[in-house]
């Protein structure tokens, strides 16, 4: 099974004191991570930034060939690292069997060397690029309005967008996939902001034939499409409809769910049943996640009982995303124990195999059972939104005559450990949670 980490989270090499050293720190956390059980690494924007205010997390692309090896934009290194930094990194993933994949910032560009009139718009814009090395410069004609395409005279964050219909734009941004694949050893890419250019540069990045090493290479990739579950399906449809390496879509929809569970007061689990939401959709596509780098700004973060979140997302069908930040920095590892994001890691890679059946759903109590797939046992998922007891009642599983045992399980207010369920002949069982916490059984011999 598959699991993703966000190995980065905003500011963080100043946060752990790893400026210009967060390839390394990363690096050194390989091996546990992929004894842990993930099985890729979204990296942070490798290219060398604008950084026009410090340091930058690199959503302000200027030169996406210096990788950390040109001085430009205030240093040599990117704020994290050397490209032998990176090239080490990388090497170490895939030693231990990981993939990494790059984030792909190409909807938009900072820090442009000069003004330039655009003819077009008659208006002077910072759109005269001459990188260090040597590769994609860039001037008016490769961003909004140009004669290509006139639709777009807005920008991202008073960034000039890129204009993909420019064949020399568009031929650029695929051989800079090719480069990133072929030469530095990426696995596939994080497409950010996908609702500023047309879907077919993402379908043809994900086409294209990659060899590296004499090995045919088929990129993973994920989409940032932050809209509701109907545009990013719609978004999704056209993008993959004649794709035959299809791309997956972060489910940002969900996650508002799994906010609301875990900071509303009093929200009904009846809500789980019908929420829209991309993993309701198109389960085969959908990246689940808890927390990214851009909900960092207060109302967005969760802020009560995260690790009922997370247990939803390593249950239910997807790719679940753990965020650097929540594992490590904020405790919700807790490795060694049934009660952390580690368990959680361990039951998703064992046991969540098949489609995911709602058995029971009301105001405090949502049972799940997913039947089992090839390798993967199957499960039964409960979650109790009561804070004052344990909550649980006999349902009709799948299941006949199979004992079943906990192997994750969380709450702040009990954490001893749920009693093993039998079920009847007829697949009926008692199964419970504590309060305002989580289980997951699964079958055991």
């Amino acid at each position: 099974m598959s699991a993703m980490m966000q190995a980065f989270y905003w500011d963080c090499p100043r946060h752990e004191a790893r400026d210009f050293d967060w390839w390394n720190a990363i690096r050194e956390r390989v091996p546990e991570l992929a004894a842990a059980g993930f099985t890729s690494l979204w990296l942070p924007p490798a290219h060398k930034a604008a950084s026009i205010g410090g340091p930058s997390m690199g959503y302000d692309p200027y030169d996406y060939y210096d990788l950390g090896e040109f001085d430009q934009k205030g240093s040599v290194n990117t704020w994290f690292g050397s490209k032998e930094d990176l090239l080490a990194l990388i090497a170490a993933a895939h030693r231990h069997g990981v993939r990494v994949l790059a984030d792909m910032v190409i909807n938009h560009n900072s820090g442009a060397d000069e003004l330039e009139r655009n003819p077009v718009s008659g208006e002077n814009n910072w759109t005269l690029f001459r990188p260090r090395s040597g590769r994609f410069p860039r001037n008016w004609e490769c961003f909004h309005p140009n004669r290509y395409e006139a639709w777009d005279h807005g920008n991202f964050g008073g960034m000039p967008d890129l204009s993909h219909r420019n064949p020399y734009v568009y031929a650029e941004i695929l051989d800079l996939a090719r480069w990133l694949i072929e030469e530095i050893g990426f696995d596939g890419f994080r497409y950010d902001y996908v609702k500023g250019y047309g879907h077919g540069t993402v379908e043809a990045i994900q086409e294209y034939r990659y060899e590296r090493d004499g090995q045919l290479i088929r990129p993973y990739g994920v989409a940032e499409h932050w809209s509701g579950a109907e545009a990013i399906g719609a978004w999704a449809g056209v993008t993959n409809f004649s794709n035959e390496n299809p791309v997956d879509a972060f489910d940002f929809p969900l996650r508002e769910l799994l906010k609301h569970i875990c900071d509303t007061f009093g929200f009904s689990l009846r809500h789980i049943v019908e929420w829209d939401c991309v993993l309701r959709r198109q389960p085969a596509i959908a990246v689940t996640f808890v927390e990214n780098h851009d909900l960092r700004d207060s109302p967005r973060p969760i802020l009560h009982d995260k690790l009922l979140a997370y247990s939803f997302i390593f249950s239910h069908e997807g790719v679940p995303c753990v965020y650097w930040k929540d594992y490590y920095n904020d405790g919700l590892r807790l490795a060694g124990s049934p009660h952390g994001i580690d368990a959680l890691l361990a039951a998703h890679d064992r046991h969540a195999g098949g489609s995911a059946r709602v058995i029971w759903a009301d105001d405090d109590l949502y049972i799940m059972e997913r039947g089992g797939f090839a390798a993967s046992t199957g499960l039964v998922y409960v979650l109790n939104n009561r804070g004052d007891r344990w909550n649980g009642r006999l349902v009709r599983t799948s299941r006949y005559g199979v004992r079943f045992a906990p192997v994750a399980w969380w709450s702040a207010g009990d954490p001893s450990r749920p009693r093993d369920q039998v079920t009847a002949s007829d697949g009926s069982g008692e199964f419970w949670a504590p309060p305002r916490g989580y289980a997951i059984y699964a079958p055991v011999d």
